[in-house]
């Protein structure tokens, strides 16, 4: 937890990441937890998600606690309709509208009227902050395409998007039609400036968190996964089989997974 941490805050702050930290004797180098409670939000400014995440320390562990582990990770989660797009100029212009893709709207929109000419109608979706934006989904054009046209100007804008950033569609499990939008990384991504801006709230976190472990006592921290690719909060059977699974030795080489904001997952 403690370099990981670190290295996000570094990462938000453009900073080193041993720069002005405190040494906290009572924080060990990985602490493991239980997970009390996880609050997911959305930056006002940015959109970017973050969570907040409320943690116990946890001095000893048996099977069960890596049984229950292990069957979370292999638990499958629900696979929403989803897709996501990457704009291009002409989605971003003002006089412009945006194109998407035929399988995608036929997937994720609710059906148009073909015997409308030209097919077209009015479409909600919901974004992060609970707003409810407007778009004319019409299919028209030679050759005949798919777009969102009024309204759509209003998103960008409001949104203050850019051509390389992306717009995620998702049909939920109650058939409502949400919205969320991903940033080009041009710059480091911060977290809301209310939650982790700095140093004070950097070294506070580590603070609480020395303070939980040797009283054993609950801590709150924050996590962004696109501040820095380190990933600090682990699953506990994911840790075991990381430490105990694999048995390095100084000078062995080993592949990593890791993901890139141009190509996706790499090895």
């Amino acid at each position: 937890f403690p370099q990981g941490h670190s290295e996000q805050v570094a990462a938000s702050m453009q900073k080193d990441v041993d720069a002005h930290v405190p040494n906290y004797p009572n924080l060990p180098s990985k602490l493991i937890c239980l997970l009390h409670n996880i609050t997911l939000h959305a930056d006002l400014e940015t959109d970017e998600v973050y969570a907040q995440m409320t943690l116990q320390p946890v001095t000893s562990y048996g099977k069960e606690a890596l049984q229950l582990s292990e069957l979370a990770l292999k638990q499958a989660r629900p696979q929403n309709e989803f897709f996501c797009k990457t704009l291009t100029a002409s989605d971003t212009s003002t006089h412009g509208g945006f194109s998407v893709p035929r399988r995608a709207a036929e997937k994720i929109f609710p059906p148009l009227d073909f015997s409308m000419q030209p097919p077209a109608q009015e479409i909600q979706a919901r974004d992060l902050h609970d707003n409810v934006w407007t778009f004319r989904h019409i299919y028209r054009g030679q050759p005949k395409r798919h777009l969102l046209t009024t309204g759509w100007s209003l998103f960008v804008s409001g949104k203050r998007l850019f051509a390389g950033d992306s717009v995620i569609f998702v049909r939920d499990e109650r058939q409502q039609l949400l919205l969320g939008i991903r940033r080009a990384n041009r710059q480091p991504t911060n977290i809301s400036s209310s939650v982790l801006s700095s140093d004070s709230m950097h070294i506070g976190i580590l603070a609480a968190a020395a303070h939980a472990a040797a009283n054993n006592s609950p801590f709150t921290i924050f996590y962004n996964p696109r501040a820095s690719p380190t990933e600090f909060v682990i699953p506990f059977a994911k840790y075991q089989k990381a430490v105990y699974g694999n048995q390095l030795s100084l000078g062995m080489r080993f592949r990593m997974m890791f993901e890139t904001e141009e190509l996706g997952t790499r090895r």
